[in-house]
């Protein structure tokens, strides 16, 4: 059995030295030399010459977004006059205006930043060879996952120093507010979305043409992050779909070719944002984008951030990935030009590709040795942590353990093989000061220093003092699950179940599939490749032998087992706290703005009591997705008439989940249950 996300075509690079840090080149040269330098990339040879006012036109003056003004005009009663300006005003406002000018600038700009604040930024020449012939031969879409806002420009930078066209960036409207920063930012070829559309259905008419446009015509590459938001969890997110249809629909009409999508990985050793996003996690709202609050956060210049590692996949056809899945002949029964609803066909294909794309996004990540201590430090008890510290020999001893069973599950490693390995934990553990320390032999978590205050902290808000540091923790372990995650369900599977038969193993394993499809990135319709690969990496690591019928645990490697048992333990713990709230009495109706804070109340109690010891169930996030994930079970109901958002739960059902995942329904019932969706 083989790795299906592995041995799908890509630019597998296993070795450092097909890396090359670009900052090397930068620390002994000008900088302004660097920003000046003569800068002349090859662009798609299919496109015409177009400027960014020609662009505006065309999207201005296409038959669909005619059709959809007369439309609207319509069902408003306002005047076609009326819905247009409107067009050009939100076109204004949306629209990017790449000029060379600004690149430079930005261009010396973030030399001078970027020295200050990495070590190095290690680049796959091999990635970036391969995307330079790509955007000759057709449209590209770059397609980068979402950890910080440093993943912003460094795609342009990168492009603008080897001399590759520079990408049109789908950009958050907030970015376009800030003073001076907003218009350097669309000069640098962002272009504004709103974050709340709804159901304006002129916005979304004037986005997709603008999108499409860009497509059609090879205006630019076209940069978007698919998992929308940046991630707070530094854990891969669901795809947002929209954008995916928007920049495929070209594709799908016959209106060009061909489209190449490049997913592309980009790890950090540290992330500029670590405190931020756990606080932002517990419930603590996120400054608003503005360029006072950035000339403020001038002070991380002081820290140093490690290495970042920018990983350009290999660059992938959309004709040979929808071939077979996709018949592109339903889009000639009406004319181009006029809005259509995407068949219950299309939106499979936009769905499985857009999965596709964060699957090798976090197959091409690198992982740090300091994501793989943390998967350890959050297996010991929080007031070890806090309080004895835990052993530095134990912690050592146990990551060489885990780097070669993350290597035995196909994971790339960011493990400098020159350097001792103890100097490559000491130096981890200094770079991540923030959050531990290592004293007398033992590791401490760190919290944040209180200030003085006339009273005592309250037990409440010490336990979120704790999780602030924990939600730290945890995101750099999660930078590392998706190569644990399926042996770790099937692991789970063997625990609960207490079975050795691979269709009971089979059916508890598609079950937690199923709960946490929020949470993981899986394909739909792919759960028996993904049972079979956690099976195959068991078996290759030795902890279980697999017959047709059987798959035996091997007490030889029960620490495995027990390891991958735990990492799945919090997520399973977080989403219990979450059905214990539901089932409470009273709880029947609720909007998402009371549930949250209330099961927030709820884990901390049972943290306090001794009851729960994962701080993690006090993540937004997680609730969010347990929340998503009942929605998707059908388990917790919208309701249509609700202005406010407000849910209706089916108590029983929720609690059956509740029971599945701890055990108490056999397997063999859940075999035979008639809910299909469990």
């Amino acid at each position: 059995m083989t790795n299906t996300y592995r041995d799908s075509g890509r630019a597998g690079l296993e070795n450092a030295e097909e890396f090359v840090d670009m900052l090397e080149k930068r620390r002994c040269s000008s900088d302004l030399g660097h920003a000046l330098r003569t800068y002349s990339p090859s662009p798609y040879e299919g496109a015409l010459s177009c400027s960014t006012a020609d662009l505006n036109k065309a999207v201005l003056e296409s038959q669909y977004l005619r059709y959809v003004t007369k439309e609207i005009a319509t069902e408003t009663g306002s005047s076609v006059e009326d819905v247009r300006q409107e067009v050009c005003r939100i076109l204004e406002e949306m629209s990017q205006n790449l000029q060379l000018g600004s690149i430079r600038l930005m261009a010396y700009t973030l030399t001078k930043v970027l020295k200050r604040l990495f070590t190095g930024i290690f680049v796959n020449m091999e990635g970036l060879n391969m995307l330079q012939q790509a955007i000759q031969e057709s449209p590209v879409i770059l397609m980068p996952n979402h950890r910080s806002y440093v993943d912003f420009l460094v795609i342009s930078y990168i492009l603008f120093t080897y001399d590759i066209p520079l990408p049109v960036i789908a950009a958050g409207i907030p970015l376009a507010g800030m003073k001076m920063v907003g218009e350097i930012l669309r000069r640098s070829g962002a272009f504004f979305i709103r974050r709340a559309i709804g159901s304006d259905k002129l916005y979304w008419a004037v986005l997709s043409e603008y999108v499409k446009t860009i497509v059609r015509k090879g205006f630019a590459p076209l940069e978007f992050y698919v998992e929308g938001l940046r991630s707070r969890t530094l854990k891969s997110q669901i795809p947002k779909l929209g954008m995916m249809h928007m920049v495929l629909e070209p594709y799908f009409k016959g209106e060009v070719y061909d489209i190449t999508l490049v997913p592309i990985s980009i790890s950090y050793d540290r992330v500029l944002e670590e405190s931020l996003l756990a606080h932002e996690l517990l419930g603590i709202p996120k400054p608003k984008e503005s360029t006072t609050g950035l000339l403020k956060a001038t002070k991380v210049l002081q820290e140093d951030y490690g290495n970042m590692h920018v990983n350009f996949g290999r660059p992938m056809s959309v004709r040979r990935l929808c071939q077979g899945k996709i018949n592109r002949g339903q889009y000639n029964l009406i004319p181009r030009d006029l809005p259509q609803k995407p068949s219950a066909e299309t939106q499979a294909c936009v769905s499985g590709l857009a999965n596709l794309m964060v699957r090798i996004q976090e197959e091409g990540s690198l992982i740090s040795p300091w994501s793989l201590m943390a998967c350890l430090l959050l297996q010991a008890p929080t007031t070890v942590l806090t309080q004895e510290g835990l052993l530095w020999h134990q912690l050592t001893e146990k990551t060489l353990w885990l780097r070669k069973l993350a290597l035995d599950f196909g994971a790339r490693l960011n493990w400098p093989g020159q350097v001792p390995d103890l100097d490559v934990m000491s130096s981890t553990v200094t770079l991540h000061r923030s959050v531990v320390h290592l004293k007398a032999g033992r590791v401490y978590l760190v919290r944040e220093e209180e200030p003085a205050r006339k009273h005592p902290i309250s037990p409440e808000l010490d336990v979120i003092r704790t999780a602030a540091a924990v939600l730290m923790l945890a995101s750099y372990r999660n930078q590392s699950l998706h190569v644990f995650v399926r042996p770790a369900m099937l692991a789970t599977a063997i625990r609960v179940t207490k079975s050795a038969q691979r269709d009971e193993l089979f059916a508890f394993f598609c079950f937690l599939r199923d709960i946490f499809s929020n949470e993981f990135i899986f394909i739909p319709g792919k759960s028996s490749q993904d049972f079979e690969e956690a099976c195959f990496l068991l078996n290759k690591c030795g902890a279980v032998d697999i017959s047709e019928q059987e798959v035996i645990v091997s007490d030889a490697r029960l620490e495995v087992l027990s390891f991958l048992q735990a990492l799945l333990q919090p997520f399973i713990h977080s989403y219990q706290v979450m059905f214990r709230y539901l089932c409470e009495d009273g709880v029947n109706m609720f909007t998402e703005k009371q549930v949250l804070p209330a099961v927030r109340n709820l884990a901390t109690k049972l943290i306090l009591s001794g009851e729960l010891h994962t701080y993690e169930a006090l993540s937004s996030d997680t609730q969010k997705n347990v929340l998503s994930a009942l929605q998707r079970l059908e388990t917790v109901t919208k309701l249509r008439e609700s202005e406010q958002n407000e849910y209706r739960v089916n108590k029983a059902a929720v609690r059956r989940i509740g029971d599945i995942l701890s055990g108490e329904i056999s397997p063999q019932m859940l075999q035979t249950t008639p809910d299909a969706k469990l």
